[in-house]
């Protein structure tokens, strides 16, 4: 449960907070796209031996999950900032 920053007159705008979580959130979302796109090929790791191939794999996938966990993070934020303005933005 990700702690929300209140919204109030002696802190951070709105339009501020909104702007960078959400800009966060954008290019953690590219970055999780981009790992996806990536090869993981077995004829590449095949000279290494028989497990290697299966380590990256695994290795990889670890690296998106925490990818799509910093995501979840800045968008449970993002919907907290959103939740107190009434005419907010959605993602």
């Amino acid at each position: 449960m990700a702690t929300i920053p209140t919204i109030h007159l002696n802190g951070t705008g709105y339009e501020t907070l909104h702007k960078e979580y959400r800009a966060a959130y954008d290019a953690v979302s590219k970055a999780i796209d981009a790992m996806y796109a990536t090869t993981c090929n077995g004829r590449d790791y095949y000279v290494q031996g028989g497990s290697a191939f299966y380590s990256a794999r695994d290795e990889r996938q670890a690296a998106i999950q925490k990818l799509t966990d910093a995501r979840d993070y800045l968008a449970e934020i993002l919907v907290g900032i959103m939740d107190q303005k009434p005419d907010h933005d959605r993602l």
